[in-house]
């Protein structure tokens, strides 16, 4: 290392230094990754997907998502007082690529969503049993785990940011802990307004992120207790966003309605007549027009003691706001809103959009008793049987998860709906949809 040491910054113009510089610090960041990729094959093609740059600005280290950029006199130092820290600084800037901390800042406050990211990454990497990255944590990094224990089940980096927020710590804390978790670099992360390059970069890391989690599954499986928190959080990475709105209409039908369909009316033909025979047009628009939309509909709600009734109601808002606009339901529909616990405490018939509108609006929850899923859907089957239903294309249930499931695959499609990130205590059938809600942001999309 008395190579780094010995080269003063007017040194930097000589292309033999320069040269040599790179050659000592690209030695140190394979010999790095190998360490690394020797205790952790699960992160193989992750740890040596980045190129080497040498970066005069940087702290320490950071990443574009693309290269590794390294400040090479502070990259050296470290590396010959703690080569702990140096393998620690190496797979904490790779965890950002593979969680896209890079790419999801999304209008959150820059500060704060920089620690929030710094503090999953330090977290995974502290729960791993590796000597290679293993070191005694402070008072105050416990004490952070300790209170995110109880807000969260999984350290996402979007939820330590909502629980920052909550907490709102003065700025004198906020530093403190600043100065505790913040290891690597960030401004070489794309802004929110580079679209584009967040794209790239999602698209680079998603297929990595999916590969550790199969590699974790299976051939590494062996190993499991010694990776910490890292396959909870890769589960979570790997659960499909999509859109809502898009969800809900998984459930419509195409049908005629009373409506002008403009798109098939060809409005030459009809100008050409009225210039030709005054008020004699041609052709006449069609009075009714194919649509693709919800016309029955079951929502099942679980009023158990152990469901929030502040997130229940966050739900049926969410839904209400979907179903109300123009385009996503027929005039007439025929929507069942069923609130259950062990049994089935009310069935609210819905037609029209002004019913929906006055159920919300007098919203009272029935229940607070244990969860038990097959009364209701017992219930939706007797009301097929007796002709109540006869194009229903789904079922969404809003549930905390803990409950017994039926056996048998009901005769029409079914979507479990969550507002957590706890994946594993959930046992959902096979045959049904589980969808677990963002509550940070609550239903912009859902993962399944």
């Amino acid at each position: 290392m008395g190579e780094i040491d010995s080269l003063e910054s007017s040194e930097w113009t000589d292309w033999s230094a320069a040269e040599n510089l790179e050659r000592v610090c690209r030695s140190i960041l394979i010999n790095t990754r190998n360490e690394l990729y020797l205790k952790m094959r699960f992160l193989d093609v992750a740890l040596s997907s980045f190129f080497y740059v040498i970066d005069m600005d940087i702290y320490q280290m950071g990443t574009d998502g693309f290269g590794m950029h390294y400040q090479p006199k502070t990259l050296g130092g470290l590396y010959r007082t703690d080569r702990v820290m140096v393998n620690r600084l190496y797979l904490h800037t790779a965890l950002h690529c593979v969680f896209r901390h890079v790419t999801r800042q999304n209008g959150r406050e820059k500060e704060l969503w920089d620690l929030s990211c710094n503090i999953a990454a330090e977290s995974i990497i502290d729960s791993m049993n590796h000597r290679v990255v293993r070191r005694a944590q402070s008072w105050l990094r416990q004490d952070v785990y300790r209170k995110l224990e109880k807000e969260m089940r999984v350290f996402t980096a979007e939820k330590i940011y909502a629980a920052l927020v909550k907490w709102g710590l003065p700025e004198r804390k906020l530093f403190k802990l600043s100065e505790e978790f913040n290891v690597d670099d960030h401004r070489l992360w794309p802004e929110d307004d580079n679209q584009n390059k967040k794209n790239e970069i999602e698209n680079r890391w998603k297929n990595q992120t999916e590969r550790i989690e199969t590699d974790m599954e299976t051939f590494s499986k062996e190993s499991a207790s010694d990776f910490g928190d890292i396959l909870k959080q890769v589960r979570v990475e790997n659960k499909e966003r999509c859109d809502y709105r898009q969800f809900l209409r998984k459930f419509s039908i195409l049908k005629e309605e009373l409506r002008i369909d403009e798109d098939s009316f060809d409005f030459g033909f009809y100008s050409y007549g009225l210039r030709v025979y005054g008020n004699m047009p041609l052709i006449e628009p069609q009075e009714w027009k194919e649509e693709q939309k919800i016309e029955e509909f079951i929502i099942v709600i679980d009023t158990s003691m152990s469901c929030s009734g502040e997130l229940v109601k966050r739900f049926l808002e969410e839904t209400y706001s979907v179903l109300s606009e123009n385009n996503s339901f027929f005039r007439k529909v025929n929507i069942h809103i069923i609130q259950c616990d062990e049994t089935v405490k009310e069935d609210r018939k819905i037609t029209c959009g002004e019913e929906l509108k006055e159920y919300m609006e007098d919203l009272t929850l029935k229940g607070e008793g244990g969860t038990d899923f097959r009364p209701a859907f017992a219930y939706v089957e007797e009301l097929i049987e007796k002709g109540e239903l006869g194009s229903l294309k789904g079922l969404i249930y809003f549930t905390d998860g803990q409950g017994i499931y039926p056996v048998r695959k009901p005769p029409f499609q079914t979507a479990f709906v969550f507002v957590k990130e706890d994946y594993e205590d959930v046992n959902v059938p096979a045959w049904a949809i589980k969808l677990v809600l963002d509550e940070e942001e609550y239903a912009p999309g859902y993962r399944m």
